[in-house]
């Protein structure tokens, strides 16, 4: 058994992301989005009961441009995915990754007491969680 310290997802993951409102449109969202590092926006909650969504650039890419739509007459809601999955901000890295691999998931956003406060993805998992554990 190993005694080394576990990686958290806080650790790694990117606390810089962008939101958007479900109604509006593809087009919007493309034009707020200021975190592309990221590869994808939030989508708010509408109320309180609501849950938060996911827009990926890939699904952009395989729902709007694949499909040659007009990214001004599709909203947000009909792209997106939602409910998302999220994860803890203490999971352990390697937790993290067993579960993107279960749910085929690429990104995921962070959400610590009912609030987003960041986007966890398998590349922040590699390349800087696995340069934390190495220097352990």
């Amino acid at each position: 058994m190993s005694n080394r310290k576990p990686t958290r997802v806080r650790d790694v993951m990117k606390h810089k992301f962008d939101e958007i409102d479900g109604l509006e449109t593809i087009t919007s969202a493309l034009e707020k989005m200021q975190h592309v590092d990221t590869k994808c926006l939030i989508v708010q909650k509408r109320h309180e009961n609501d849950e938060y969504g996911i827009l990926l650039l890939s699904d952009i890419a395989r729902h709007v441009l694949a499909m040659d739509k007009a990214p001004d007459r599709i909203n947000v809601y009909e792209v997106m995915s939602k409910p998302v999955l999220a994860v803890d901000p203490q999971m352990d890295i390697r937790y993290c990754a067993r579960l993107f691999d279960r749910f085929d998931l690429t990104r995921a956003p962070v959400i610590d007491n009912g609030a987003v406060v960041g986007i966890v993805s398998f590349t922040d998992m590699v390349l800087k969680g696995l340069v934390i554990m190495q220097n352990d």
